[in-house]
């Protein structure tokens, strides 16, 4: 049966992405890597085709060897739900580091914690913490 997954396109740090991401979050973890070898399109050692999953939710990435005129957008977003004031901080702060926020973490009319970032790989990310 087919699958429906995210699927996040890198030039040169999918794996470095990924060990972050599942360093960070909880019941997360890399399943599947394949790498580019010798003589092959890409450059060798380099992710071809990656699965992780992040509490569960399976993403797909890859580190293109084609170099794009484009790059991750913040029109598509992980939308984190956190269970706690701890938790919603500590990911804030760990995937800000080297990127940029969009939303500071605040408290807002349809959150009592939310921000917004892009980390330092170009993905977007937004964090809830439900009233």
């Amino acid at each position: 049966m087919g699958k429906v997954l995210p699927f996040l396109m890198f030039e040169g740090n999918a794996e470095e992405a990924m060990n972050c991401y599942t360093s960070l979050i909880e019941n997360s973890e890399i399943t599947s890597i394949a790498r580019y070898g010798a003589n092959e399109a890409g450059i060798e050692g380099s992710v071809f085709q990656a699965t992780f999953s992040l509490k569960g939710q399976e993403f797909m990435c890859i580190d293109s060897y084609v170099k794009h005129g484009f790059t991750f957008t913040p029109s598509f977003s992980i939308y984190y739900t956190c269970e706690t004031d701890e938790e919603i901080g500590r990911l804030y702060e760990n995937l800000l580091e080297g990127g940029q926020a969009l939303m500071p973490l605040d408290d807002y009319s349809f959150s009592k914690k939310f921000g917004w970032i892009v980390d330092r790989f170009g993905v977007s990310w937004q964090f809830n913490l439900p009233l």
